[in-house]
């Protein structure tokens, strides 16, 4: 019958030695018996006792106790403990630890010394101990513990100084501010951490501080220059600004430091100054002194109740409210538009048919009464007829997509410029902006395919799959010149986007093909030349075999919805609604 001694007398003690080399470990087994039966020499660089207290057979009580006797044992520490437990209470202390399943813990032997101590006792009562030295790792801790102390202090004392102060990395970025500087552009310090002086100054300023700010980093060179601030609460600051370089090469920081000299500046011309502890000094030279950032704005502070008394007695500039005419069929589009027209100060009405827009035009030429403008529904069946056939005063046609700004905008030109001073029996001015659709473009049906793109790369074919798709543009890829006329041919497509450099037909000579077959068309299909570089004898190439504009690789999303805006929004939905 097997019991655990011989279990234990089978432990290879050659692999359980190369095991605890192996891993850095000192590693301590015994049996159900509290016997040890493997003990590994690391162990004696942790605790200074006796080599024969390692020996197979010790009790694992006579190894604990040797361990207290030597001074430097887990749990205490000599130096500084003050509280001194007795040699049997701490023995037994650690034997019930050792009696744990699992006991993990990291205790301090010594000032400067850590071990992680790991004990695992097995089902069949075999117990196991294995130490690691844990002191660099505590010190790092220790370390870092340190310096997030020190930076809290120090960040404190920042936070507590009247002059603001900021730190920028070598790109410029805001990495730390006192409250003093967050305070100076009305911003809290977590609103400016990451952010350029770009973000918080006009463009000049920004540009002019980003090359002072520079030179410093570059040079080392301190900076020293008196200047004059304007606060976000609208108060004026003088301050002598320094700037230094910090750190390590390769790592500098940029410290700006703003001193107050306010009281240098302005003085007083009493006493009064000093109980608020200011000097009463009366130096009053302001011209040593350049303007720098202006921080206050005059929105934040505004008083409404003043706003509102302020208008009151403003006058309006005239009185007189300029008629409008809307000329669609959709009910929704007028509910819409009209209540508008009218919100910025127009009398405006609506006529759904031509009988009504001509009933309109009689009653206004019998009353004397002026229309300003003529407004149409670009999307309505009949708009081109409707805009030829109105001479009383200038005319809109509204796009599909027509902005209220812009609206806004033609409207008062319009106002202003005396719309409405022409009789209904003569033609009106040249000027005026009357937008008269193309019938080439009106009764051209939408086509299957909006855009072919010749493009022999297939990398580059991708991106502009990628782009037209999440565009919603419909579209065909040609590999070369060639496939190009074939499917301009097939789809008659709204515009083709041409790379210049493909095999079989490069894209001038493809270009020149489809304007050679479209010479008895009514509509030209816009044609845009892609190229590497935006060379001039591309650019002139292009133009001569008909192409209307050219753009450079890498295309972008925001380049080809540009492109299409400009050469089939603009010329159908616009034009022809």
């Amino acid at each position: 019958m097997n019991d655990v001694a011989s279990f234990g007398a089978n432990i290879q003690k050659s692999v359980l030695e190369a095991t605890s080399d192996a891993l850095g470990l000192a590693i301590l087994v015994c049996d159900k018996n509290d016997e040890v039966i493997f003990a590994s020499r690391p162990i004696l660089q942790f605790y200074p006792i006796p080599a024969q207290f390692l020996e197979a057979g010790t009790r694992l009580k006579d190894y604990l106790g040797a361990i207290f006797d030597s001074g430097v044992r887990s749990g205490t520490a000599p130096e500084t403990s003050r509280r001194h437990a007795s040699r049997d209470e701490w023995i037994s202390e650690q034997l019930s630890h050792h009696w744990r399943e699992r006991f993990d813990m990291v205790e301090r032997i010594g000032r400067h010394r850590w071990i992680s101590l790991r004990k695992r006792r097995l089902s069949n009562g075999l117990g196991i101990v294995a130490i690691t030295d844990v002191s660099e790792q505590k010190k790092r801790e220790e370390q870092i513990q340190i310096d997030l102390e020190r930076i809290e202090l120090t960040e404190g004392i920042l936070d507590g100084l009247p002059n603001p102060i900021c730190v920028k990395d070598r790109s410029l970025s805001y990495v730390a501010v006192n409250k003093a500087f967050a305070a100076l552009h009305g911003m809290t310090p977590e609103a400016i951490l990451g952010r350029s002086v770009w973000d918080l100054l006009e463009p000049e300023l920004a540009e002019k501080f980003e090359r002072s700010d520079r030179a410093t980093l570059e040079t080392g060179d301190i900076q020293c220059q008196p200047e004059q601030i304007v606060k976000a609460d609208g108060e004026d600051l003088w301050v002598v600004t320094r700037k230094f370089r910090v750190g390590d090469p390769g790592k500098y920081l940029l410290v700006t430091c703003m001193n107050d000299v306010t009281d240098l500046v302005i003085g007083y011309d009493d006493m009064d100054g000093v109980k608020s502890a200011r000097s009463p000094l009366e130096i009053k030279d302001y011209n040593a002194f350049i303007p720098a950032q202006n921080c206050y704005d005059p929105f934040r502070s505004i008083d409404m109740q003043h706003l509102v008394e302020a208008g009151a007695i403003i006058e309006p500039v005239s009185t007189t409210r300029h008629r409008v005419l809307l000329m669609t069929k959709a009910p929704s589009f007028e509910q819409t538009l009209v209540p508008q027209l009218r919100r910025w100060g127009l009398d405006a009405c609506a006529a759904r048919n031509v009988a009504e827009l001509t009933a309109f035009k009689d009653v206004c030429a019998e009353l004397g009464i002026e229309i300003a403008a003529l407004l149409v529904d670009g999307t309505m069946a009949g708009a081109s007829a409707v805009v030829s056939g109105w001479k009383a005063s200038p005319s809109l046609v509204l796009a599909k997509d027509w902005k209220s700004c812009e609206l806004h905008a033609s409207l008062l030109a319009i106002c202003e410029n005396g719309a409405g001073s022409q009789s209904a029996d003569t033609d009106g001015p040249a000027d005026w902006d009357i937008v008269v659709p193309d019938p080439g473009l009106v009764n051209r049906p939408t086509p299957e395919v909006e855009v072919v793109v010749a493009e022999d790369n297939e990398i580059n074919q991708f991106v502009f799959a990628q782009i037209l798709e999440g565009l919603g543009i419909s579209y065909r890829i040609a590999a070369n010149g060639e496939e190009a006329v074939k499917l301009w041919q097939q789809h008659r497509p709204n515009l083709v986007l041409m790379d210049v450099s493909m095999p079989v037909m490069n894209g001038f000579d493809a270009a020149r093909a489809i304007r050679a077959l479209e010479k008895s068309a009514t509509f030209q299909t816009p044609i845009v030349a892609v190229t590497v570089q935006a060379l001039d004898i591309d650019i002139e190439q292009s133009k001569q075999a008909g192409m209307d504009d050219h753009i450079t690789k890498p295309i972008s999303p925001d380049m080809i919805e540009a492109v299409y805006r400009k050469f089939v929004v603009t010329k159908i939905e616009r034009m022809a609604g």
